[in-house]
């Protein structure tokens, strides 16, 4: 192989994909912007507000939750900037596109709990179909990255329906 085509073959490897704002992959991960941020804000209200005999152990879960939905907030919006896009960025759009609704008042731990499991079943689905047309688009970085996603919040999930019981 000549250095022309290794220096061929290395830019082609390196190079950043060029997606354009109408992009499927764009409109998947900013969906994800949207609902990591109502998400985020949703959980610290129930860590904040949670009470209860399981008060201790469901504030350190909902902590360590706001946490990871946070930093998927941020490299969310990072990939979409990495391939051209614009993140959603602004509470209202947010509001507007996410499939997450706002955290209720007055709930039962219990309730609190039942919620978030309900909201990371929807997640999953709506990230495993992202995973789909991230791959349609020969986007690896953006499926794997989804992926992880996915792996994560199942963990999660499967531990509050242990804790409902089910």
């Amino acid at each position: 192989m000549t250095k022309d085509k290794k220096a061929t073959v290395s830019k082609k490897v390196t190079k950043a994909p060029k997606e354009r704002e109408d992009s499927p992959v764009i409109d998947v991960l900013n969906q994800q912007v949207a609902n990591f941020t109502v998400m985020f804000t949703k959980i610290h209200n129930y860590h904040w507000y949670v009470k209860g005999p399981n008060f201790f152990s469901l504030h350190v879960k909902f902590e360590e939750m706001y946490n990871e939905v946070s930093q998927y907030l941020d490299v969310t919006a990072e990939r979409v900037l990495a391939i051209n896009g614009h993140p959603v960025a602004t509470l209202k759009e947010c509001l507007d596109q996410s499939i997450i609704k706002e955290a209720g008042k007055n709930l039962t731990a219990e309730e609190m709990v039942r919620d978030l499991s309900e909201d990371l079943q929807k997640l999953i689905e709506q990230l495993k179909e992202g995973q789909h047309i991230a791959e349609e688009a020969k986007d690896e970085m953006t499926a794997d990255m989804i992926l992880g996603m996915i792996t994560q919040f199942e963990k999660h999930n499967w531990m509050f329906a242990s804790y409902l019981g089910k």
